[in-house]
């Protein structure tokens, strides 16, 4: 018997995780290929949750254009766990601000706190990094394919999270990132954590999407501040409201 979840899943794999695409097909109730489905699904190597699951994180039914889909690789039941941080920043931080990346998130899974990141260069790896040094949990959220490391120089983490903690993407399989998908993943980003840490950002980033969406969804945004003649957001985003942070427990006490 052809259910809800395997049209949901049929679609998701046809149009490699296209979210418009996927929306189309159901809306105009596109054919069921039976056969195609079930060569799809022969492709899979990940395990997945769809958005009719019981167990599909609540907090993305309340984000714009939540995941039909969700691939994943390791511990789903991190998406429900207490005291998530989400940590996002400049793909080309600087020394200070990987240091303090480094030294506050180790601080920080010494209380618990469960990182998610999205995996790309800078402020992300080093994030995911501090986590995997005491084997804290973490989830690396990917703007490419389940199967697919982007960037390939975060292969050395991307093998570990996938193994001991939990990467998910709305992607299937090898699916090649195309530029809208980076910003589009950011809205998962912002919905899993309880609030967001921007250790260092550049103006005009991506990381402002994050925090846009993070804002609206009424999370808190933690900044650290850096010196008033360099390329970053923090200072803006201080006096715009963030909370400043000097040190770990200036998280810890909004958190819990």
């Amino acid at each position: 018997m052809i259910t809800g979840k395997d049209i949901v899943l049929y679609f998701s794999l046809k149009y490699s995780g296209n979210w418009d695409k996927i929306y189309e097909a159901i809306r105009k109730k596109e054919t069921f290929d039976y056969e195609s489905y079930i060569k799809l699904k022969s492709f899979l190597k990940s395990q997945y949750l769809t958005i009719l699951d019981d167990n599909y994180p609540k907090i993305f039914h309340h984000i714009h254009k939540p995941p039909f889909v969700i691939y994943y690789y390791g511990n789903i039941e991190l998406l429900n766990s207490s005291n998530k941080l989400t940590v996002v920043g400049s793909r080309l931080c600087s020394n200070y601000g990987k240091e303090m990346t480094t030294q506050i998130i180790e601080e920080l899974i010494k209380e618990g706190i469960v990182i998610v990141s999205g995996m790309a260069k800078g402020i992300d790896y080093y994030a995911h990094k501090a986590s995997l040094i005491k084997d804290n949990s973490t989830i690396a959220v990917l703007g490419s394919g389940i199967d697919l490391c982007y960037p390939k120089q975060n292969k050395d983490i991307y093998e570990i999270i996938k193994s001991k903690h939990l990467v998910i993407s709305e992607y299937p399989n090898e699916t090649i990132p195309q530029k809208e998908y980076f910003p589009h993943r950011n809205r998962l980003l912002a919905a899993l954590g309880d609030a967001i840490f921007v250790p260092e950002a550049k103006l005009c980033s991506g990381t402002s999407i994050t925090i846009n969406i993070a804002l609206n969804l009424g999370k808190d945004i933690f900044c650290l501040p850096h010196p008033i003649n360099s390329d970053n957001a923090n200072n803006r985003l201080i006096r715009d409201g963030a909370i400043l942070v000097e040190k770990s427990s200036d998280i810890l006490e909004e958190l819990k």
